[in-house]
């Protein structure tokens, strides 16, 4: 029993459900961003690129063969990089936007200006001292 209320206390700390709730807002966000991308920023790529799809990019190692009929004897063997591409833009704009929230979070949360801490004793004791000796 005691391993149950160990993963109970586990659980029910504020850290673990916070983690949980920022995996899914994380998921959530992420299918966002992969709609901008996919709908906005690779449509604007590829009508830069003369309307060839990053998804598309890709290099050709051996080249599809097909027979007489059309029916396809080899298959195509291509390095698709434009799918790898495609999946660094994701991240970099998931990067990003969460790297913005984050700063605006941190610029919200931080606390007003501390007073400057009050100088310690034995160096107002030493000043003391000081100003005697020279005042001599």
């Amino acid at each position: 029993m005691g391993m149950i209320s160990e993963f109970k206390e586990f659980i029910a700390r504020g850290n673990v459900i916070d983690l949980a709730v920022a995996v899914v807002i994380g998921a959530a966000f992420g299918k966002i961003v992969t709609a901008l991308v996919d709908g906005i920023v690779m449509p604007v790529i590829a009508a830069l690129t003369g309307g060839v799809s990053v998804d598309d990019w890709k290099y050709v190692v051996t080249p599809q063969q097909l027979d007489a009929s059309g029916k396809e004897v080899v298959a195509e063997l291509s390095i698709r990089y434009g799918l790898f591409l495609q999946s660094v833009i994701d991240f970099v704009l998931v990067a990003f936007v969460i790297f913005l929230v984050l700063k605006a979070y941190n610029r919200m949360r931080k606390p007003a200006a501390e007073a400057p801490a009050a100088t310690p004793e034995d160096v107002l004791l030493l000043r003391e001292i000081r100003d005697s000796l020279r005042a001599r």
